[in-house]
């Protein structure tokens, strides 16, 4: 379904933004290329608009305050990243690398790995994590979780049978790596479950574990459940083992454009690692944290 509705949208900017330039391209060459860019890269004045919001709701946080410099680098990497994962990976290339659970392409033994991605997002955003993963030996999952705008509760038994597969095909509990609603996600399937005892380690990447403020903008299910301090995220840690936040690392920037406050994307008693100068999406494509996430399957986080 969402990768239907993003195809759609990328074909309409772009027919609108060549279809813009065609007709004005004889006539009023300046105007076909400047409506041109106004209508390909008008996302990015959406971004700057985050960006702006994000260093006012900011003041008062704990973490880090992001400068202007920091936040001019995000939105430049913002803008570099996003049509790479909305407008590409996702919409066209979600089933290009297919999950890692036969024989030939999982070693039992090696610890494998569950990806959860977050909103209005499908497996596609993981495919520079699956790409690495191709040949290693490590049995993989990537999920696609539906539906698109219910109930992150819901999402429990999609990421409960991912986790009994991995685990059937290794012997060895998953690593749970998770961008986003992801690692709420997660921690709903930790809930619900029980499941402390079947996973080796949750990675969350810009998850609102306490909300966020942009979320009051959104209208689905999932979106009310992640507004900032929502009663919804509170019963998540009701009656909870007293050490479950010692099993996550948690990266989050001081310039993440939709997890902000900053300080909403860590937990108390987890392993909080502060990424300064890193967007949303852009965080998730880092080389430090693709590094130091997949050398857990190896070892322990460096």
């Amino acid at each position: 379904m969402l990768a239907h509705l993003q195809k759609l949208i990328t074909a309409l900017v772009v027919a609108a933004a060549c279809g813009w330039l065609l007709y004005f391209g004889s006539s009023a060459p300046m105007l076909a290329v400047a409506g041109f860019l106004l209508i390909a890269l008008g996302y990015s004045g959406f971004l700057a608009i985050e960006f702006m919001l994000l260093r006012v709701v900011n003041k008062g946080d704990p973490a880090p305050q992001p400068t202007w410099k920091e936040l001019l680098g995000a939105w430049m990497g913002e803008t570099y990243a996003a049509p790479q994962v909305f407008c590409w990976r996702q919409p066209f290339r979600a089933n290009a690398i297919p999950d890692h659970l036969s024989p030939q392409a999982a070693v039992q033994g090696r610890r494998g790995v569950v990806f959860v991605h977050g909103f209005f997002c499908n497996r596609g955003f993981w495919a520079p994590w699956l790409n690495r993963l191709q040949g290693s030996g490590h049995a993989f999952i990537a999920l696609n979780l539906e539906p698109l705008f219910g109930s992150i509760d819901n999402y429990a038994p999609q990421i409960d049978d991912a986790v009994q597969q991995i685990t059937l095909t290794t012997g060895l509990p998953p690593l749970l790596v998770c961008h986003s609603m992801g690692g709420l996600a997660a921690r709903a399937w930790l809930k619900r479950m029980k499941a402390e005892a079947r996973v080796h380690h949750v990675v969350t990447i810009a998850t609102p574990h306490r909300g966020t403020w942009l979320a009051r903008f959104g209208h689905g299910h999932n979106s009310r459940q992640m507004r900032w301090l929502s009663d919804w995220q509170a019963q998540l840690d009701h009656e909870m083992p007293v050490d479950r936040h010692a099993m996550f690392t948690c990266w989050y920037s001081n310039c993440d454009n939709i997890v902000f406050p900053t300080s909403t994307a860590t937990l108390p008693g987890a392993d909080n690692r502060l990424v300064r100068g890193a967007a949303h999406v852009q965080l998730a494509f880092l080389p430090p944290v693709m590094n130091a996430t997949l050398a857990l399957l190896d070892g322990t986080l460096p």
